[in-house]
């Protein structure tokens, strides 16, 4: 087997294990959502300090009052998390002014290689509201947890690796609450008006 076949046999073997953590999150995550209000959101979320793109710290406090997207992802990810991102910038266009009113946050799970300063040349081909976390290993795992999301470092054949991650989109309240994963996939102006409803 050659090296390209060896390493999108792996590439592929990656995708196929994050799709099924993915929906089995999924599966756990949504479980007593339809209980009473806040069931999911005293399981899945909670308060962080981290690192902003532009070396800024940041917490979830200053979210409060908006409610706001949030996934977990990195900079050297192929193809899923700049796809998220590129959604999640076609939400906030059909917001328009609304766009002020919410939040979209991309979490690392590659403290090593991301910091505040490649988060900021990554994240210039996305939404200006999009605001890129990161920090140490130690908080990214604190923050990872609460959210119950999972990730693992990759090793590649030539020596780099990938990140393998949850890519659930959770939407959270204006309370900075859990409510549910949110489907950042339909149309966006569907995307947005479901977003409105939290305002």
């Amino acid at each position: 087997m050659s090296a390209r076949r060896s390493r999108f046999a792996l590439m592929a073997a990656v995708f196929a294990l994050g799709l099924v953590v993915c929906l089995g999150l999924v599966v756990l995550l949504t479980r007593g959502l339809g209980g009473p209000e806040g069931t999911a959101g005293a399981a899945v979320g909670g308060s962080y300090r981290l690192t902003d793109q532009n070396g800024a710290p940041f917490s979830d406090d200053q979210l409060r009052g908006r409610p706001y997207l949030m996934f977990f992802g990195f900079t050297h990810c192929p193809d899923v998390c700049p796809t998220s991102l590129w959604e999640a910038s076609e939400v906030l266009r059909a917001l328009g002014p609304d766009a002020d009113r919410t939040a979209v946050i991309f979490v690392s799970v590659d403290p090593e290689r991301d910091t505040p300063e490649l988060l900021k040349t990554y994240l210039a081909s996305f939404d200006p509201h999009i605001r890129g976390l990161t920090g140490t290993p130690e908080e990214i795992a604190a923050v990872a947890k609460k959210f119950r999301v999972y990730y693992k470092k990759i090793p590649l054949e030539d020596g780099d690796y990938t990140m393998d991650h949850t890519a659930i989109v959770y939407l959270m309240d204006k309370q900075g609450r859990f409510v549910a994963p949110f489907n950042i996939k339909r149309p966006p102006e569907q995307a947005a008006a479901d977003l409105r409803k939290y305002f």
